[in-house]
């Protein structure tokens, strides 16, 4: 059954006036959820004993009322709240808990969770110049013959992102999934002005997640990104950094096309990243990684990398998102 991507239009809650932990405690104590900040009003305990006493002179019923009543008490005294000269809970207590509660388990980065959240859906992209490579070897030299990049599920059925320049001109396309199963593909689409491709796999590994993807329209200038892929054949990798900035334009180095309305981000990036997912740190998908600035012949990463926004992306797929 066909499975559309998953969207969100964002992930910025409205701000909150910031509270103070003095007015946070008067707030809980004023709660009567807050049992363990109540200390019992003086002369509780006598009063019920009284009150207990003179209902069972007076009654004359079944035994259950004076053992209903009994339960009542026993009730009481097992509330934390409500046990003479319990001692308040303070921030401090608090405080040290949590402290001692991260030491013990640490929690995992926000890149490490939003890595965990894409990674299923990342595929290794393979363009093989010669239709009798299988793609299976990692010859060095045979490597020099092939295209590497990296592609992103958008649609559980096997629908791709990828660049176009890493598939163009390829005699055959080769895919290896998260979960190490490898597949044929086919080029069913492309946006040469985007420099995408689209691709469907020959064959599907079992629960195949497609990946969610995030408006770019509140995305700012200082955002954390990841960006995950194969570079140099190496992967799945992650880097981590931030967006530099939006609306860029880069030329590409055959001169033949520009660029526009890129998003330009410092997280590494190197050959073999394209076509892989830019993503934001609730682990969805921003962009599509096309490119990286360097004005020497090493191709290798100086700070500078460029991403095509999310809605040009699967607008290639012709599903614009939002």
């Amino acid at each position: 059954m066909r499975k559309a991507p998953l969207y969100s239009r964002s992930n910025r809650p409205a701000p909150q006036a910031p509270v103070s932990a003095g007015a946070a405690s008067a707030s809980v104590a004023a709660s009567p959820d807050a049992h363990a900040l109540i200390e019992p009003p003086p002369g509780l305990w006598a009063r019920l004993g009284g009150r207990l006493a003179r209902g069972a002179t007076r009654r004359t019923g079944p035994l259950w009322a004076l053992a209903g009543a009994l339960l009542a008490v026993l009730a009481l005294l097992a509330t934390p709240g409500l046990r003479p000269g319990q001692r308040v809970i303070t921030q401090d207590d608090i405080d040290k808990a949590v402290r001692a509660s991260l030491e013990k388990e640490p929690l995992p980065s926000a890149a490490a969770r939003a890595y965990e959240a894409i990674r299923p859906s990342v595929v290794r992209v393979i363009g093989l110049m010669d239709e009798k490579d299988s793609g299976e070897d990692n010859n060095e030299q045979r490597a020099m013959e092939r295209q590497l990049g990296t592609g992103v599920v958008i649609i559980d059925n096997g629908t791709i992102l990828t660049n176009l320049h890493v598939v163009s001109g390829a005699k055959k396309i080769r895919l290896r999934f998260a979960n190490g199963h490898e597949s044929d593909a086919q080029m069913i689409g492309a946006q040469p002005e985007n420099d995408l491709a689209v691709l469907k796999a020959s064959s599907l590994p079992d629960d195949l997640e497609a990946a969610t993807m995030r408006s770019t329209a509140d995305l700012r200038p200082g955002d954390e990104v990841i960006a995950v892929g194969h570079p140099f054949g190496i992967g799945p990798s992650v880097s981590a950094g931030v967006v530099s900035g939006l609306k860029r334009e880069f030329r590409a180095t055959d001169g033949e096309r520009t660029l526009t309305n890129l998003i330009q981000f410092d997280a590494a990036a190197n050959p073999g990243n394209s076509g892989g997912p830019l993503v934001t740190m609730d682990g969805h998908v921003v962009g599509i990684v096309t490119a990286i600035l360097n004005p020497s012949e090493q191709r290798t990463f100086i700070g500078i990398g460029f991403a095509v926004p999310i809605e040009s992306a699967a607008g290639a797929a012709g599903m614009p998102p939002f």
